[in-house]
């Protein structure tokens, strides 16, 4: 993972830097399920949906929405995803951290794929808002991740501090 004070970066052009700044979020939040077991992974320690498990599968729906639905028009089913962002937290018996991991990955990949060859001007017209240039598709999904890594952040901390309770 590119860091981004890393000062090589500091030249970059808007897209590449951006880029640099979303890959390391990714990174981030997919970091969140380290050394955790499945129980601790699908924990759920809030009210709402959210488990670190439920976050990184939400990301996953997030990468396909706005680098699949936006950047192609074909609808959320045809992509094979939740309907709803509500939804996309919904853990299924079969999801494993290393399942949604992989799926993670694989969204990622597609997401690099559909930025090839495009910058921050490009238009993605295929989202419910209508078209949408590239660089602000960028910047929601660094908001959309720095948020759920803050969120990722406080549920691990309470895991792993719940572990130290544990008697030994």
């Amino acid at each position: 993972m590119s860091n981004p004070d890393s000062h090589h970066n500091y030249q970059l052009d808007y897209h590449n830097m951006a880029q640099v700044f979303i890959d390391q979020h990714r990174q981030m939040l997919m970091a969140c399920l380290d050394g955790l077991t499945e129980e601790e992974a699908r924990a759920k320690l809030v009210e709402s949906k959210t488990t670190l498990l439920g976050l990184v599968k939400h990301a996953t729906f997030v990468e396909r929405v706005w680098f699949g639905e936006a950047a192609t028009g074909k609808s959320r089913s045809e992509l094979g995803i939740a309907a709803t962002p509500d939804r996309s937290f919904v853990l299924k018996a079969s999801d494993t951290i290393a399942s949604v991991r992989r799926d993670y990955r694989n969204a990622v990949e597609l997401s690099h794929q559909a930025l090839e060859g495009k910058n921050g001007d490009d238009m993605f017209r295929g989202n419910r808002r209508g078209p949408l240039p590239v660089r602000w598709i960028q910047l929601h999904m660094l908001r959309e991740l720095a948020q759920h890594c803050g969120h990722a952040d406080i549920l691990r901390e309470q895991i792993l501090t719940a572990r130290k309770r544990q008697p030994a």
